[in-house]
């Protein structure tokens, strides 16, 4: 049996609120500039879960943005999650040297996600997270690389409703405003992490 027959099984398998809400998934409207492709999903974090990787490149094929969303479900009601699902993401993007010395970096960036679930009217609660600016220096052979800031972002919430489509197409917006494209968003600006000069 090759990978594909199996997951799909395990789909059937799986029970019918999971399939409902990987139905919704699938209506979600992303952006055009976001790749996503599904991937493996976490097997320890939940009894069901499903996983999406996102890549936003430029013309040149050179990364801007690259991200995880995984949905998480479990049919015994989470007390740490407030709830039956829990979606968890990861987003990540270089960033020019003088953003990653602004201090503040970090809560635009948590900023954003918020801004992207109000405007795609995903309602959710106990949301939690980290933003990080990762400071990476060459050693060894690869001695000569600059030095490079990456701005990476942790989140997790838990979805209200039956909308799930609109925390995927939140998230999408995400992952483009992190590879400093125009917004769709009115009153969001982009701080371009991509710039060139």
């Amino acid at each position: 049996m090759n990978p594909q027959q199996s997951h799909a099984q395990a789909l059937q398998a799986a029970p019918q609120t999971f399939r409902v809400a990987l139905d919704e998934l699938r209506q979600a409207v992303t952006r055009h500039e976001v790749v996503l492709n599904e991937v493996p999903a976490p097997a320890k974090l939940a009894p069901y879960a499903v996983a999406m990787s996102a890549d936003v490149s430029a013309t040149n094929g050179d990364a801007l943005a690259v991200g995880r969303f995984i949905m998480l479900y479990n049919p015994q009601y989470s007390e740490v999650w407030d709830g039956n699902f829990r979606i968890v993401t990861y987003i990540k993007t270089r960033l020019e040297a003088d953003l990653g010395e602004d201090p503040l970096v970090s809560e635009v960036a948590w900023s954003w996600m918020v801004e992207a679930l109000d405007h795609a009217e995903a309602t959710y609660r106990q949301p939690g997270g980290t933003a990080s600016k990762v400071l990476s220096q060459g050693f060894g052979v690869i001695d000569q690389q600059n030095e490079t800031i990456d701005l990476e972002l942790r989140a997790s919430w838990t979805p209200e409703g039956d909308h799930l489509d609109r925390h995927l197409s939140a998230w999408s917006d995400m992952v483009c405003t992190f590879a400093g494209l125009p917004p769709i968003t009115e009153g969001v600006i982009p701080f371009n992490p991509h710039r060139r000069k």
